[in-house]
């Protein structure tokens, strides 16, 4: 797979901007067919950082309602990538 199409967005929220202080973590939204080596792969390769573990967990899309029917979301993956010590990928640059 191209790197391009394994990792897709950062998955920026409190917890995971806490994480990345704490335990050098940061979160990533990948696709849903991708592996764990893929994504050390694409990670190291995009970002020019070591990776020291990825934790992946598929989240289930939410049920919505538009008036008497009823849709779902799509389910979607995210990773959660450790750096090795003294690795940083800062997805805002100031």
């Amino acid at each position: 797979m191209n790197i391009y199409s394994v990792i897709k967005k950062p998955h920026v929220t409190e917890k995971t901007s806490l994480g990345a202080d704490s335990s050098n973590t940061v979160a990533i939204v990948v696709d849903k067919d991708s592996n764990k080596i893929e994504i050390k792969q694409a990670v190291e390769s995009l970002f020019k950082v070591k990776v020291a573990d990825v934790r992946t967990v598929t989240v289930a899309g939410k049920v919505k309602r538009s008036g008497k029917t009823f849709g779902k979301r799509s389910n979607w993956k995210k990773a959660y990538v450790t750096l090795q010590e003294g690795q940083t990928i800062d997805f805002f640059e100031v």
